[in-house]
């Protein structure tokens, strides 16, 4: 019977962000629409069905010489952490190569070297949109195919927050440069409305502590819910994604957005939200001023982009790079 070994590591991560959902959720939809005949394993160094019994770091550092572990003839990585030969590999973003200044020094040179292993000796590149593949193809050497497989999204639905005040912008990522919402803390404050950030503090020492912004950290997709349905809008004002998942989950609840000219997040939201220029806050306010003034605009033209990414589509893209 024929294998598919998902690599779930990057949901043991410290901070496992948007590639550790995405990692979860393909993982279920993979299982949903497994080919008759065909089982899905997931594997990683704990919490998975096969447990890899290495260290972490040695793993990675096995995976980074091209010596892993043997998994079967079908793995697909959910991350570039795991470049292995013969493995499909889904590479989220090209951020080393086009903003690396929005990333350590030791992030841009691990990312750029497993990224450009996987171009050379895997099976297959997956990518969630055309502007990551042509960047991809712009910044470094690809001898293997690129399969544009955008990811699905998770209807997150849910009684409006009751503790949090009324009339927010939420913003919702890992904090980090690149995020920029180091900007959006200044625009809210030129607008006098509420700030609430959902996620984890990354790297880069960025402090949003304001009077007007409340910082919830990592929460529950419950808490998720109720705090996404309970916003006026949704800034997502980066400087670079390879895809930007809460633009969608927003549109999906029926939260108008505000998001970047950063081409992965226009070709995403397709015309269904307001664009803004990166780092300009002249634009960014203004594009906030106008949604708040106006905040049922752009909802359903968002419902109705949001209903055409579902997760059993990227499984089943997903699928059609191992079959």
């Amino acid at each position: 019977m024929p294998e598919l070994v998902v690599l779930t590591e990057q949901l043991n991560a410290p901070v496992p962000g948007g590639t550790g959902r995405y990692t979860a959720e393909l993982l279920t939809a993979l299982r949903e629409t497994a080919p008759a005949g065909w089982t899905v394993t997931g594997a990683a160094t704990a919490r998975a069905d096969r447990v890899i019994r290495l260290p972490r770091r040695a793993l990675v550092a096995l995976w980074e010489r091209g010596l892993p572990p043997r998994l079967g003839p079908h793995v697909h990585a959910p991350t570039p952490l795991a470049p292995l030969p013969g493995a499909v590999v889904t590479v989220h973003d090209v951020v080393p190569w086009t903003h690396p200044e929005t990333l350590t020094p030791r992030g841009v040179a691990w990312h750029r070297k497993v990224i450009a292993a996987a171009a050379l000796r895997a099976k297959a590149l997956v990518v969630p949109t055309d502007a990551v593949a042509d960047q991809l193809r712009q910044h470094l050497k690809v001898e293997v195919p690129v399969h544009v497989v955008p990811n699905g999204v998770t209807r997150l639905v849910g009684p409006p927050a009751s503790d949090l005040p009324s009339g927010y912008v939420l913003a919702i990522g890992t904090i980090e440069p690149r995020k920029g919402f180091d900007l959006l803390v200044r625009a809210c404050e030129r607008l006098r409305v509420p700030l609430v950030v959902i996620g984890p503090a990354g790297w880069g020492g960025v402090d949003l502590r304001a009077p007007h912004v409340t910082l919830l950290g990592k929460v529950s997709d419950a808490r998720l819910a109720s705090v996404l349905c309970g916003a006026s809008v949704l800034a997502a004002p980066s400087l670079a994604e390879g895809f930007g998942l809460p633009v969608l989950e927003a549109m999906a609840a029926g939260v108008p957005v505000v998001h970047s000219d950063d081409p992965a997040l226009v070709e995403v939201a397709g015309g269904a939200g307001t664009v803004v220029r990166r780092g300009d806050l002249a634009s960014l306010t203004e594009g906030l001023r106008a949604v708040l003034a106006d905040p049922r605009h752009t909802v359903e033209a968002g419902l109705t982009r949001a209903s055409e990414f579902t997760w059993e589509k990227t499984a089943r893209g997903v699928w059609d790079t191992h079959l």
